[in-house]
């Protein structure tokens, strides 16, 4: 196989070339990235000199590279995307520009392609907010709340009409909140260890009540390798972790592990339109390719605490670039 990667220079892209390159030494690998303030090419570094991987710096919204691409590719999974919700806040065009119009482009040149599968990688807030009970299937209806939000709901929407309009084999996956290794550390979980690494405090908004499920990076990537090689064209996957914490269940857990008291954590004001509950049922891709999760969140959070303690080369002038933009971010 010869698969296209957009955005393979970010926290989830990155992690699922390493792991495809290690998985299948049949597979060989193209990572475009526009190198975008979250794109870093340091999460690459140690494959930087294997034969099955080559990069190209470019943005999907380039028709003319992205045909010349999908045109040597097989398949792609396209992981290229503005993320950040407290950004889409601020600023949505950047947003509407990547998530909607660049997911529109590579669309659009992937109809001149022969290729076997094309992954839109989503996420769950486009189904919205849940309240106490239940969780988004499939079928769920998209109600997005954030700018980021609405332009992957959007993006989603794109690519199921090119799979009904022009029968492009297009397959949708919705993961839950991704943590590990190389995440921009304005999220909440490497934020907050980088934070404590340095003696600093831990921000939470409100009282750290909204509900996430946490996904380790590692899991999704092997779910995402299996819809690749067997998920059916067309067809949705909720990729979810089946660990749903309060924000602030896990803030108290990284502080356990670290060694830290309570009183590093700093409540602040709660953003706009912060969605309470996510949760994703998975019954389907254990269903139709047997995946599920397999790293406990104890184990994942003690696995990435000790990747951040190891690479402070990696993360502290990310954390400098934060400090000199002064806006505060945190996921």
């Amino acid at each position: 196989m010869k698969l296209l990667v957009t955005g393979g220079c970010g926290f989830i892209g990155s992690n699922f070339i390493r792991h495809m390159l290690t998985a299948h030494t049949d597979c060989s690998v193209v990572n475009v990235d526009a190198l975008t303030y979250a794109g870093n090419p340091g999460n690459l570094r140690d494959i930087q000199g294997n034969p099955r991987y080559a990069f190209v710096r470019g943005n999907i919204e380039d028709a003319a590279l992205m045909k010349e691409l999908l045109g040597a590719c097989d398949s792609v999974v396209h992981f290229a995307a503005e993320s950040h919700v407290d950004r889409s806040i601020l600023d949505a065009q950047p947003f509407l520009s990547t998530n909607v119009t660049g997911t529109h482009v590579l669309l659009s040149a992937a109809r001149e392609a022969s290729l076997t599968k094309f992954v839109h990688i989503s996420t769950d807030e486009v189904y919205g907010a849940l309240a106490e009970e239940g969780k988004f299937t499939e079928e769920t209806p998209l109600r997005p709340n954030s700018p980021y939000a609405a332009s992957k709901a959007s993006g989603d929407l794109i690519a199921r009409a090119y799979h009904a309009t022009y029968n492009l084999p297009v397959v949708i996956v919705r993961p839950s909140n991704n943590y590990g290794p190389f995440q921009y550390p304005e999220k909440f979980i490497p934020l907050m260890i980088t934070n404590l690494l340095g003696n600093g405090t831990v921000p939470v908004y409100g009282r750290g009540m909204n509900v996430r499920d946490w996904l380790f990076v590692e899991d999704n990537c092997r779910a995402i390798d299996l819809i690749l090689h067997k998920g059916r064209p067309g067809e949705i996957y909720n990729v979810g972790g089946n660990a749903e914490k309060r924000n602030i269940e896990i803030a108290q857990w990284v502080l356990e592990i670290m060694g830290k008291e309570e009183d590093c954590l700093t409540f602040v004001a709660d953003r706009p339109g912060h969605d309470y509950r996510y949760a994703l049922d998975n019954a389907k891709i254990l269903r139709e390719l047997g995946w599920s999760p397999s790293v406990d969140l104890g184990k994942g959070l003690e696995k990435t605490i000790r990747w951040y303690r190891d690479n402070e080369w990696w993360w502290r002038p990310l954390k400098e670039k934060l400090s000199s933009e002064s806006k505060g971010f945190w996921g």
